[in-house]
């Protein structure tokens, strides 16, 4: 695999484009297309919150026989908890018919920002001249026009071989707040013009997320609008992917490389994070184990301060892993810290070792951080991303609606 340039237009047939409605403050892009120029095989994950935005609710309706041709997006409003989001859900998806043609019920919708605010139609309908006259190659437009809090857009394409053909897969991002694994994906656009049939490919997504989206927290909350979408419109020429086998293995391998690149990209920009934390679990008797871990220690708010103050606190890390709800031999665990300043051992056999706090001092310092986890003398492993708690976080979510 080889990282490109294009984002989401870097695959053949697709174009995309972002603008600037008035959803949004002015100035401040917030609307987001993404075209297919052939009918594309669509599969999709959504948040497991039990209060869904409207959009989720239109798009999961809209593929239930697995194909799409286009995804409208805007931030500044999750358009959820709303008594006429479906209509204006449905509205948007509409809009894009009117348009460029394509059937509504070929557009997919997702949107993201405020909870429980009536999102108008106007703006957006306003503005569609100009979001179709920007299609084109213009990934970047719409990787801006998702974004709320983010501090950085976050959009990369890769290119791969399948049968013979060069394959190329793109994506955009936006995450930095309210982000928790319970699927979790925030929203994240992915297009390839990989031939796969959608059965393979909702199989492909399920099986990426589990080490990637499902793996990052930033502050423990579960969104209510989280979508991933993967839209595959066939166009490289490689032979259909319909059974599992090598083809499906390189495209499985190409989808979670993409997303844990953008999983750590989210994770890193998590809402006034300073750090990166990477939280490796080895040694654990099986997955799941090593899953409630990583996931247990990156989401600990004490070690989430720890870590902002450089702090080698290792007690908060096994305080985390004995409420995670794993069973461990805590007798048998071991932690170190490391980053590029360096390693450090700080605790062994379940208990704590003589350490330099300079040095620990030193290593937690830098802007990402990798927590080593040892749980004994089993095979399984797991990662997790999070980021350290700061006074910034707290600023953020006390101004967001204003």
């Amino acid at each position: 695999m080889n990282y490109i340039n294009g984002g989401v237009c870097a695959p053949k047939g697709f174009t995309a484009s972002g603008i600037s409605c008035g959803i949004r403050k002015p100035g401040k892009k917030d609307l987001a297309l993404i075209v297919s120029q052939k009918t594309a095989s669509t599969a999709a994950v959504y948040t497991k919150n039990l209060v869904k935005g409207a959009p989720i609710i239109v798009t999961q309706q809209h593929l239930t026989n697995g194909y799409s041709r286009a995804i409208i997006a805007n931030s500044g409003n999750a358009n959820t908890c709303n008594d006429n989001g479906i209509e204006i859900a449905e509205g948007m998806c509409k809009l894009v018919e009117e348009y460029t043609g394509i059937p509504s019920e070929d557009v997919l919708v997702a949107s993201t920002g405020v909870i429980g605010q009536k999102l108008s139609l106007e703006p957006i309908a306003n503005g569609m001249p100009a979001l179709l006259m920007g299609l084109g190659n213009n990934s970047d437009d719409a990787a801006t026009a998702i974004m709320t809090t983010d501090t950085v857009k976050k959009e990369l394409a890769l290119e791969f071989t399948l049968d013979g053909k060069t394959v190329k897969m793109g994506a955009i991002a936006k995450g930095s707040g309210m982000i928790h694994p319970d699927m979790a994906t925030m929203l994240v656009f992915v297009t390839t013009d990989a031939d796969i049939s959608p059965d393979m490919l909702i199989q492909a997504l399920n099986l990426s997320v589990l080490d990637s989206f499902n793996m990052i927290s930033v502050d423990r909350d579960t969104s209510t609008n989280d979508t991933m979408i993967v839209m595959a419109n066939g166009m490289a020429g490689n032979k259909t992917i319909s059974e599992e086998g090598p083809d499906f293995d390189s495209f499985c391998a190409a989808l979670s490389d993409l997303s844990l690149t953008l999983s750590r990209a989210i994770a890193k920009d998590g809402e006034g994070a300073t750090k990166l934390l990477e939280c490796r679990v080895s040694g654990a008797k099986d997955k799941e184990t090593a899953r409630l871990v990583a996931k247990s220690v990156i989401c600990s708010p004490l070690f989430k301060c720890a870590m902002f103050g450089a702090d080698a606190n290792w007690g908060r890390v096994l305080c985390a892993i004995g409420y995670s709800g794993a069973e461990v031999d805590i007798t048998k665990i071991a932690v170190s810290f490391s980053s590029e300043a360096g390693e450090i051992k700080v605790c062994e056999n379940g208990g704590g070792i003589d350490f330099s706090e300079e040095k620990a001092k030193q290593v937690l310092s830098c802007d990402e951080i990798i927590i080593d986890i040892s749980l004994g003398d089993w095979q399984a492993f797991a990662t997790a991303f999070g980021c350290d708690l700061t006074y910034d976080y707290v600023k953020i979510n006390g101004d967001y609606r204003s």
